[in-house]
């Protein structure tokens, strides 16, 4: 195991668009994404890294990739392929970095849920519905839907995405792009959701981003990884609460549980949670990639 954690990468001379968890390098037509190990949770990104996290999303997103019959933003794993300058420390990059293509973004996150849970259970609860939705009546926390929905979400720069009704995503995409993207995202989640099935684990839920490029849309960013989507145990789902999962769950328990206010900066994590939390990736990964994870 990895002793050290990367929270920020660095390249000398240029600077990085940094989100909750990528730092994103600009090389023309290219982008360099490199995912570092930073963690968020209940909108804030924890003082603590989980050690080689940003390897995980990038390999697991390489495999899908590879598996997906969708035109993908992905070039090359080889940091080789751009004109880096001197001084780029190349190791600690290296397994958490893909050079993409650079495209237009959409500015909404496209997201589609096989089960009901998370912010979709919740305004269920209250409304009967999700994002303009109408759902059946006594529907369980976890319940998996007769077929998968599509709720949208707004880009936010700061905490959480905003969800919208697709009748909304029309209002900021042109209805005919904002359909195909629909279509698209259903079809790439069926993709992911049978196969993933097949090796134990339900995507109850993920969300995808495209962007367009010579007039053709393109999946970006990551895709159907921990960090993006709801991966639950197949052989420990049980409809009626809620579902343990690969991805941060230790993280959000150890934060409830250690009383902090969620609204000043958070404690740095214990060692235990951080090991539990980097195993479930891990596994997660050896899972879906059929291999082991590389740096072990």
């Amino acid at each position: 195991m990895s002793n050290n954690s990367l929270l920020q990468s660095s390249i000398p001379g240029m600077e990085a668009h940094r989100g909750k968890v990528r730092d994103v390098y600009e090389f023309g037509d290219k982008l360099l994404f490199v995912a570092t190990d930073r963690i968020s949770a209940f909108d804030w990104v924890l003082p603590t890294g989980i050690p080689d996290k940003g390897r995980v999303l990038t390999q697991m997103s390489k495999v899908w990739f590879d598996r997906l019959d969708v035109r993908n933003h992905l070039i090359s794993m080889d940091m080789g392929d751009l004109d880096l300058p001197d001084g780029v420390d190349v190791e600690s990059l290296d397994g958490r970095s893909m050079v993409v293509l650079k495209t237009e973004v959409f500015p909404v996150e496209c997201v589609v849920r096989g089960y009901l849970s998370g912010s979709g259970w919740k305004e269920y609860q209250e409304t009967g519905r999700v994002c303009g939705i109408q759902l059946p009546a006594g529907m369980k926390e976890s319940d998996k839907l007769a077929e998968p929905i599509f709720t949208p979400a707004t880009k936010e720069t700061s905490g959480h995405d905003i969800n919208i009704s697709f009748e909304q995503m029309c209002e900021i995409i042109p209805a005919e792009t904002s359909k195909k993207l629909r279509d698209l995202s259903f079809q790439v989640y069926q993709s992911g959701a049978d196969y993933a099935a097949k090796e134990g684990i339900i995507i109850a839920d993920t969300k995808f981003e495209f962007g367009h490029l010579d007039g053709e849309i393109i999946l970006i960013d990551e895709v159907l990884t921990p960090d993006s989507s709801r991966f639950w145990p197949v052989d420990q789902y049980e409809p009626g609460k809620s579902q343990p999962s690969f991805d941060k769950q230790f993280v959000r328990d150890h934060l409830v549980e250690c009383g902090w206010d969620r609204n000043s900066e958070p404690p740095a994590l214990p060692d235990d949670i951080v090991a539990k939390t980097r195993a479930k990736y891990v596994e997660a990964y050896e899972i879906l990639a059929k291999g082991e994870f590389p740096w072990k």
